[in-house]
């Protein structure tokens, strides 16, 4: 089921963006997209296969996509579209209005009936974050925001949550959320994972030694996670635009910030394919701090393609 992109007409102007407008709009068709997510019967033996085993795409994440750029084309046509469905590679992120969207983050889940799924749908302006929606049709638990005007847990309850404004005190005392990804072969393989050994491993043996490390196969919902304050880090090289745009907003709004996974990159793009995501903390303190500490425990540099 492939969306034809090229049917667009062309536009000799572009309209302002009014960006709670579009947030409301985004909400109406994620709570839409979970009714066919929920509906659904994925299974192993029925998905599709992109790059790998662990690579999987369903006729559910399709057609979500494809509803989405839908109503989103019926309604705003002069803005951009990017989703992970219909991706051409080596299509960067312009300064255009664009809508990022994955139909479903946490496609592994699932298939496996695990419920730590969602629909993720960003809003980019200039290339950066502006407005985004994450909704788990499973839980029924929805987070968005607005640049400029916060971002909230199921409408009304303000990011971050209580643990979210306590301060950072390192590594030591950390929640991090980490992902092995579907590429799982070479250097960037090797760098990942000798990267979670030594986030995980004792201080004798010259490791951060986290509480501990946790990976849910969701990187929009681990976004949010930091946003709430529930994750402290989330370190991730490997995934996508459509996976972050708009927990980065959610999570920026909530007053995390998001660095390079890369040592000493300090301005990540959207599309850089490689974050670390820091909860909210009090007057920000020990952001920062706990970025650069997290940079010392890297194994190595990382490069992703578009």
């Amino acid at each position: 089921m492939a969306i034809d992109l090229s049917e667009k007409e062309p536009v000799t102007a572009l309209s302002e963006p009014n960006l709670q407008e579009i947030h409301d709009v985004l909400i109406a068709i994620a709570h839409e997209a979970g009714d066919m997510i929920v509906a659904a019967n994925p299974s192993t033996v029925t998905s599709g296969i992109k790059k790998n085993s662990a690579d999987l795409v369903t006729e559910t994440d399709r057609a979500v996509e494809l509803m989405v750029y839908t109503r989103l084309r019926s309604r705003y046509p002069e803005y951009d579209f990017l989703g992970e469905e219909t991706y051409k590679a080596n299509t960067p992120l312009t300064t255009r209005p664009t809508f990022v969207v994955d139909p479903i983050d946490g496609t592994v889940n699932f298939v496996h009936g695990h419920p730590h799924v969602c629909v993720s749908l960003g809003f980019c302006v200039d290339e950066r974050p502006a407005v985004g929606v994450v909704y788990n049709p499973f839980t029924r638990t929805l987070y968005s925001g607005v640049r400029g005007r916060g971002s909230f847990l199921n409408g009304t309850t303000p990011l971050p949550l209580r643990r979210g404004r306590e301060p950072l005190r390192g590594l030591q005392g950390a929640l991090v959320a980490v992902e092995w990804g579907s590429d799982r072969v070479a250097r960037n393989f090797d760098v990942k994972a000798r990267t979670f050994r030594s986030l995980a491993a004792a201080k004798e043996d010259r490791g951060a030694m986290v509480h501990s490390l946790r990976s849910h196969g969701s990187a929009a919902l681990n976004f949010c996670a930091v946003a709430s304050g529930a994750l402290d880090v989330y370190w991730e090289a490997g995934c996508w635009a459509w996976d972050v745009a708009a927990g980065w907003l959610i999570l920026e709004e909530a007053g995390g910030i998001v660095a390079d996974a890369r040592p000493g990159r300090w301005a990540p793009r959207v599309d850089g394919r490689s974050y670390l995501a820091v909860r909210p903390s009090a007057a920000g303190e020990g952001q920062r701090e706990i970025v650069e500490e997290v940079w010392s425990h890297v194994a190595g540099d990382v490069e992703y393609s578009l």
